[in-house]
């Protein structure tokens, strides 16, 4: 488990959370380390761990963390924002958000939050609506061409890959539980990574069939042991043939030439 930035981003590394795309937002320039030469822009690894730092204090002000609420409408998102609110108490809201959650009181799912999480700002552009005319500071991934309206902490990371979605909440989580003293920097969180990865349900549904297929073993056939009931006698014998110590090489009974003309059948 990782404890040390360097380490964390390594991970990010592996989780592809640099890469974000050809185009870039003017806003979001200040966090571009470079262009590689198919035009793809690199993002800055170091601000962004600094950017999760900077959440999770902020995370850690509200005093019930059911005022807090993580949004997702990326299906990419929605394992790991019902994993992050797990661990953390938040408010999760996967799948496609409710329009009037934040502004109309009538609805029976009228939410009063002071803190809200989205994956991305364009697909959540809903949320981060209702949350400008609330008053409500946002907190959102961000690529290099996400838009920053009323997006207040912009942590910019690659939003659209799997893995870099589940690493990404899943450091936040890990600081925010340092930061409650949940648990102790001394040592590692038990939690994996994985548990935050989105999986197909399709590809869970085929692995199951094959689990179910490996353990269902084939059934043996029952073999008959020829124990010499019949007249053949034991086939462990050799010796004894099928009517007595005959021998092989004798002739058989007749003595009927195999090489002789067929006897012409007589006519009906």
């Amino acid at each position: 488990m990782a404890l040390t930035k360097e380490e964390d981003i390594q991970m990010m590394l592996v989780c592809k959370t640099h890469l974000g795309t050809r185009n870039v937002d003017y806003r979001m320039k200040r966090y571009i380390f470079r262009r590689t030469t198919d035009g793809i822009h690199i993002i800055h690894l170091g601000k962004a761990w600094e950017k999760l730092m900077v959440a999770a204090r902020i995370i850690c002000t509200i005093e019930n963390p059911n005022d807090i609420i993580v949004a997702s409408q990326r299906p990419y998102g929605s394992r790991a924002v019902l994993k992050f609110s797990q661990y953390t108490g938040a408010n999760a809201l996967a799948g496609r958000w409710t329009p009037g959650t934040l502004t109309n009181q009538i609805t029976q799912k009228y939410l009063e939050p002071r803190l809200l999480i989205v994956t991305d700002p364009r697909t959540d552009s809903q949320a981060l609506k209702e949350a400008a005319y609330a008053s409500i500071p946002v907190i959102a991934l961000c690529d290099t061409d996400s838009p920053l309206e009323s997006v207040d902490v912009a942590i910019p990371a690659n939003n659209k890959g799997k893995e870099s979605i589940a690493l990404l909440y899943w450091l936040l989580a890990r600081e925010v539980l340092y930061l409650r003293g949940t648990i102790s920097r001394s040592q590692a969180w038990d939690v994996m990574v994985d548990s935050f990865f989105w999986r197909d349900p399709e590809e869970l549904m085929a692995q199951e069939e094959m689990d179910q297929g490996w353990n269902q073993q084939p059934q043996k056939e029952e073999w008959k042991e020829w124990d010499g009931a019949g007249a053949g006698g034991n086939w462990d014998d050799m010796t004894s043939g099928a009517a007595g110590n005959t021998s092989w090489d004798a002739p058989a009974a007749g003595g009927d030439d195999w090489s002789a003309p067929a006897a012409q059948s007589q006519g009906w």
